[in-house]
């Protein structure tokens, strides 16, 4: 039986693994969600708002590799497009399905809702088309050959895809091609590949001190395991920066910790430094990453190896892709006895005389929490930096939106991760000033039975904006105090756990109710007005160079 242009394009989507699609209603989108909801390839996760949606697609990118989100026209589209732009920026390949009016209304350019009132139809897919590796408006001629195409982008460019369905033609038959060949993946340029592995063994041939930075890139390419073989076989140790916290084992003996540049962990900064060869394998270096632009890697000591191409020092191999460089790279590396400093985590919680809640307890309390498998949802901000440095257990995962940096994403990303992978353990960890913007999301989890640990720590305000802004008690750091332990029984969310703890002894009577319990719960932590951790207090005072030009 032929299909329908959706169908075709979900099924494929389905080949993918991506058994799910986020989105919200919207009129000129329901032929996708028809089409979802009557097939048998995905289920629906209708969502609070089309933001959220995107968050939350987001999140299941995150642990699946792809994800699906659809949208009406206009206002759909542009609701869920800042979460969009997150998953460009931080290299999530999302399939934005694009609910658009009849193909005759926007030939005629009839005047209809959601539009701006002046019969132009290409505005927002143009806008689109900005925050996506690839884009197509969707017939039943292009169908086949258009979705090959976009699928190949999204993948080779790990980003989003804008797909846009005209409410007619996303219900015709799809019309299959006489000749169709598959866009192929691209390949190392031989000669360029072969040069760049022999500059990469010479430098390290010539190196006696080394170590690798692994990077976000080489998890969103899914070559950990090629990294891991690397790492192996050289016996080289390896560090990784902010925004690549726990792509690759922290319980390993050749992981020698977070490096922040001068901020934080200055045995492992002196280790990175003095090192005569930096091997960056996907490492991004951004403000949050490099502590502020303050790390001081030699460019002459730096390798770096990016998705599709090398650098050593001064020179570049354009046309060399990771996948293919890691397997020739590590085949002629010899092994080494290395000296690797022990990685250290938070250490103990230490409560003081008063008995209230205090960063230097409340961090080190949740890296006891943590265990393995574990999937850590950490929101942007002073939570994500408080947690930063704590050392996880084999196969946690830790997530966080390091470089776009949406305030709400989290809560939305960790139903999106949940979702996903319903069989682990989900610890979301929130600011109040963050959950504030999405907090309806939680709503989901009630919904589809799922059973997350979820943090809220309430101190009165954005505090992060608090540490870097000129005046720490301008109004626009003020936030109005919701019963936030009360939000998910309003919201539907029926026998969880849910508690306001201001001590540390109800919080580790909180943790432990949480943990022994089979059910959701849902804590708020209240801690004092500027209680924060080493990270976001240096990041506060090293706005000079945060925000250097």
């Amino acid at each position: 039986m032929t299909k329908s242009v959706i169908e075709h394009v979900l099924s494929r989507l389905a080949d993918l693994g991506i058994t799910d699609v986020f989105g919200v209603a919207g009129d000129f989108a329901f032929p996708i969600e028809d089409a979802v909801c009557d097939g048998n390839t995905q289920r629906w996760i209708g969502n609070c708002n089309e933001l959220n949606a995107a968050y939350a697609a987001d999140g299941y990118a995150r642990i699946k590799g792809a994800a699906a989100l659809s949208t009406t026209f206009g206002v759909g589209e542009l609701s869920a497009i800042n979460g969009i732009a997150g998953s460009y920026a931080e290299n999530l390949p999302v399939f934005h399905l694009v609910g658009m009016p009849a193909s005759g209304v926007q030939k005629s350019g009839r005047l209809v809702h959601h539009t701006l009132g002046d019969g132009n139809f290409s505005l927002f897919c143009e806008l689109g088309q900005r925050l996506s590796c690839a884009h197509a408006v969707m017939t039943p001629e292009n169908c086949v050959a258009e979705t090959e195409r976009l699928i190949a982008a999204a993948l080779r460019e790990r980003r989003p895809v804008y797909m846009g369905f005209p409410f007619d033609y996303a219900t015709q038959p799809v019309q299959m091609p006489e000749h169709f060949t598959a866009p192929a993946q691209p390949v190392s340029d031989k000669t360029a590949l072969t040069e760049a592995v022999a500059a990469i063994r010479a430098k390290l041939a010539d190196s006696p001190s080394a170590c690798i930075l692994p990077g976000m890139m080489a998890a969103r390419y899914g070559l950990i395991d090629d990294v891991q073989a690397l790492i192996r076989r050289t016996g080289l140790p390896y560090a990784t920066m902010f925004m690549d916290k726990a792509i690759i084992s922290e319980s390993d003996p050749h992981y020698a910790g977070m490096y922040n540049g001068q901020l934080m962990n200055p045995q492992v900064r002196e280790f990175v430094e003095n090192s005569d060869c930096v091997l960056g394998i996907g490492a991004v270096m951004t403000d949050f990453n490099t502590g502020s632009f303050t790390a001081d890697i030699a460019p002459e000591k730096l390798i770096s190896i990016m998705a599709d191409h090398v650098r050593v020092g001064a020179a570049i191999w354009q046309n060399v892709y990771m996948r293919d460089l890691l397997p020739a790279l590590t085949a002629g590396l010899p092994h080494r006895e290395c000296h690797i400093p022990a990685a250290t985590g938070l250490g103990k919680p230490v409560a003081d005389a008063s008995g209230n809640i205090t960063p230097q307890y409340l961090y080190p309390r949740f890296e006891q929490l943590f265990r393995k498998d574990d999937i850590i949802i950490a929101e942007t901000g002073t939570v994500s930096m408080g947690l930063g440095f704590a050392l996880l257990p084999e196969g946690a995962q830790f997530h966080n939106q390091t470089l776009w940096g949406s305030i709400g994403w989290a809560t939305p990303a960790a139903v999106g991760a949940a979702i996903a992978a319903p069989d682990r353990r989900l610890i979301l960890i929130t600011g109040e000033g963050s959950h504030q913007l999405t907090a309806q999301e939680i709503s989901q989890f009630g919904r589809f039975g799922l059973k997350p640990l979820i943090f809220v720590l309430n101190n009165d305000g954005y505090l992060i904006e608090r540490l870097l802004c000129k005046d720490p008690e301008a109004v626009y750091n003020d936030l109005p105090q919701w019963r936030y332990a009360q939000l998910p029984q309003a919201l539907g969310c029926d026998n969880w756990y849910c508690r306001r703890v201001t001590t540390c002894t109800e919080l580790d009577e909180a943790i432990r109710e949480a943990e022994t319990g089979d059910r959701a719960a849902y804590i708020e932590i209240i801690t004092e007005r500027y209680a924060t951790s080493d990270l976001a207090k240096k990041l506060g005072e090293s706005v000079a160079t945060l925000y250097s030009f």
